[in-house]
């Protein structure tokens, strides 16, 4: 159940579907070269020196693309993946080889594999460091790492110093467990907490020649499968108990239907286990001889992972959104990816400075995951193209709260912002007036300064593209409430700082009238909010805008 054989290549048929990029081969094979160097260098860190380098749902994304990019372009020094398993195996042979598993994509895929099966049962997949347990005359007599399931490492000095794993079982003849060797974890729920680095604290602890007390004590034991058992799963399982190996037969159940492998598939995502785990596992519960296993993954048994909690996808294109104070926000067009339920195809990096210091372009492979499991949120960027073509931001001194009070080149996203802002709940609370059809009075001229709607009448709004009669009246009866609204909700829909209801004042020219000295001595207003106001009430645009206001006869103005 390790990354070795979890991260099983995807099918040419599951690649076939992708998308491949239009390069030309030269640029192909650089690419694909690079993110291939990239995909050795964490699986040598992880199977030789017991590191992982990074979280593994973001290693088996990236593989994946790796593997699509080289189905994509077959060039002779790109035809194939490399084995994550070269290099890692050991000198010591298992006694039975250790299958690994496939996975299944989604509830469709497990009820066709289920379809012509009985006798199934499923379990958590653990998500820990897969072992074989090696017991003669009911003495542990080794120990040995997954390695490529053929062969693994040597792990028995330090497996006698777990406390979960018993050095004499009440069996004399020769047994052969496989199980998980996990970190243990009170009450963890793996939608909550993910895998918080679980396996890769095994994997570092095993590594060590010799284990602390505490550490050894951290480490449990999950016995997935019994090769040599009994034929049938119940027998097993009885024989686990009676060897004590309780938690792995109380967690492994049987199940008839797809819908039940959901059940257990969410229930053990969002209920509290004493492990990391990052799926299912559906097992037969007869298999053939173990004699007959090899290191490939088996067709009696088979993973369903988990909805993704970190997702790895590409960037089409970075956008940027300009509010209505003139913020500047990068946003990155992400080829759609699905999180839990929800499909993901754009996320904010919030300012520039962190899409600068990020550096993240188009084309760019980025982890993203949800915060709070609604908002999608950029996590890094897991890999740069080597040929990048880069975006520029907008000027950050072209925009500011001064700045985009009527249409002008650079100025749609700002000034359609601020007419959102005047009609919404915070500013004059106008029905049926949202960003469409601000959009489209827009787009069709009809207004090109934040208060040339005060003068639209059903006529010329029926003449907009999708406005008709029934249309243009609402917004005409919607338009005439903001006649009665008062200074206050005034000057919140026109952008006024925070702080210009401070002073106590019936009119415009009262505020006009405030001077820097007396806005900043009023409490919870510094030197730089009294600027704004300042700046605010007394700047040429804005006394157009109170101008506009009085001639239409708007209570203040």
């Amino acid at each position: 159940m390790q990354r070795l054989i979890a991260t099983a290549l995807c099918t040419l048929s599951c690649l076939a579907m992708a998308d491949c990029p239009d390069w030309p081969n030269r640029r192909a094979e650089t690419e694909i070269a690079a993110l291939a160097a990239q995909v050795a260098q964490w699986d040598d860190a992880y199977h030789r020196r017991g590191l992982s380098l990074v979280d593994d749902e973001i290693y088996d994304q990236t593989r994946r693309r790796l593997e699509q990019w080289q189905a994509c372009f077959a060039t002779d020094s790109a035809a194939t993946a490399a084995d994550p398993l070269d290099g890692s195996d050991g000198p010591i042979a298992h006694p039975v080889a250790q299958t690994g598993l496939a996975k299944l994509a989604d509830a469709e895929a497990v009820k066709d594999w289920l379809t012509a099966r009985s006798d199934v049962w499923v379990q958590p997949k653990v998500d820990g460091v897969a072992v074989t347990l090696h017991y003669q005359q009911g003495s542990l007599v080794r120990v040995v790492s997954r390695g490529d399931g053929s062969h693994g490492q040597d792990w028995t000095d330090r497996a006698r110093q777990l406390q979960a794993i018993q050095l004499q079982l009440p069996i004399k003849e020769e047994l052969i467990l496989q199980g998980e060797l996990y970190w243990r974890v009170q009450n963890h729920v793996q939608a909550q907490a993910g895998s918080a680095g679980a396996r890769s604290k095994v994997t570092g602890a095993m590594a060590r020649l010799v284990l602390d007390e505490a550490t050894a004590a951290q480490i449990g034991l999950f016995i997935w499968d019994w090769p040599n058992g009994p034929s049938d799963m119940r027998s097993r399982l009885a024989g686990l108990v009676a060897m004590g190996f309780d938690e792995s037969a109380a967690l492994t159940v049987p199940l008839e239907t797809a819908e039940q492998a959901g059940h257990w598939r969410d229930h053990w995502f969002r209920h509290s286990l004493p492990f990391a785990s990052d799926g299912i596992v559906l097992r037969q519960g007869e298999r053939p001889d173990a004699t007959r296993w090899q290191a490939q993954p088996p067709h009696w048994a088979i993973a369903w992972k988990y909805p993704l909690r970190t997702a790895v996808t590409q960037v089409r294109e970075v956008t940027f959104s300009i509010g209505r104070s003139g913020r500047i926000t990068p946003v990155l067009q992400l080829e759609p990816v699905q999180l839990d339920d929800r499909l993901v195809s754009r996320v904010s990096l919030g300012s520039v400075r962190r899409w600068q210091q990020a550096d993240v372009q188009p084309d760019d492979q980025v982890a993203i995951a949800l915060a709070g499991l609604t908002i999608p949120r950029f996590e890094r960027v897991v890999w740069r193209m080597q040929q990048r073509r880069r975006v520029e931001a907008p000027t950050p001194d072209d925009y500011h709260f001064m700045s985009c009070w009527h249409t002008a080149p650079g100025c749609d996203q700002q000034f359609v912002a601020r007419l959102v802002w005047l009609s919404g709940k915070k500013g004059l609370d106008l029905p049926h007036l949202g960003p469409g059809t601000w959009q489209a009075l827009v787009d069709a001229r009809l207004v090109d300064g934040l208060l040339d709607w005060l003068h639209l009448d059903q006529r010329r709004l029926q003449q907009v593209p999708g406005i008709g009669e029934a249309s243009a009246s609402t917004l005409v009866a919607s338009f005439q409430l903001a006649r009665a609204r008062p200074l206050a909700s005034w000057l919140r829909a026109l952008g006024a700082p925070p702080g210009a209801d401070a002073i106590p004042a019936d009119s415009w020219d009262d505020l006009e009238a405030i001077s820097l000295t007396q806005w900043q001595s009023e409490p919870g207003i510094g030197a730089t909010r009294a600027k704004q106001l300042r700046t605010f009430f007394t700047a040429p645009e804005i006394l157009r805008l109170r101008q506009q206001l009085h001639e239409v006869g708007i209570a203040g103005f």
